[in-house]
């Protein structure tokens, strides 16, 4: 089953026990003592290497961005929601050992679980094959969803609306959570953004985090609509 997994990510693994451990989640493992570890160090390693391999990415390609646009460009890649829909490519979700309580809850289609994994499989490899074979790995999964934020399309959007605002002598921003919807392994939430005590925009999305980007998203439409 894992060869599959392996053939779709272009990693083979010389040592198969650092892919297990890293789709191990830590329920599976208060089930499963015997298994010995789970996914959460290999996730602190993986989240270094994909903030260093993205970073890397931005400031050789982009040359002339400033520090902040980089900065922006990045959180943009690294973010839950953004390695959630990565890990949804290599269909991660079918390989992870779960434990009961966490398989019927839809762990295995949660952004959480599954942007941990990723960072996870990514601190494996870079263990198992080194670094050069962890940006490769980095580089072919994301490569084009980095063209695609650099390009605008996947913009902090949050940020890029507190720098209209203020801009524009506006005071901080303040976002709520309007509305939860669907059960516990399907939500959506609606977030609003408010500027002076005044809705600006509403979003919608599966956290939210990404609730409050699509609000920013559509504050800053109508903000740059003429008056």
């Amino acid at each position: 089953m894992l060869d599959k997994l392996q053939q779709v990510a272009a990693v083979l693994f010389k040592d198969p026990e650092l892919l297990l451990t890293a789709l191990t989640h830590p329920s599976y493992l208060a089930e499963h003592p015997q298994a010995n570890n789970h996914n959460q160090r290999l996730e602190y390693l993986g989240d270094a290497v994909l903030g260093l391999v993205v970073a890397d990415y931005f400031y050789q390609r982009f040359p002339e961005e400033p520090e902040g646009q980089l900065t922006r460009m990045r959180a943009a890649v690294v973010c839950e929601p953004t390695l959630a829909r990565m890990a949804r490519q290599l269909d991660l979700g079918s390989y992870l050992r779960l434990g009961h309580g966490e398989e019927l809850s839809g762990g295995r289609q949660r952004a959480s679980v599954l942007a941990d994994a990723l960072e996870a499989l990514t601190g494996a490899v870079f263990l198992d094959q080194g670094w050069q074979q962890a940006r490769r790995f980095l580089l072919l999964l994301l490569g084009e969803e980095m063209l695609t934020i650099a390009r605008g399309s996947g913009r902090d959007y949050k940020t890029a609306l507190q720098e209209v605002v203020q801009q524009r002598g506006g005071d901080t921003l303040a976002y709520c959570i309007i509305d939860e919807a669907g059960p516990d392994h399907d939500k959506h939430f609606t977030a609003g953004v408010l500027w002076n005590g005044e809705m600006l925009g509403k979003g919608r999305g599966k956290s939210k985090k990404e609730a409050e980007q699509q609000a920013a998203k559509n504050a800053l439409k109508l903000l740059s609509r003429p008056v």
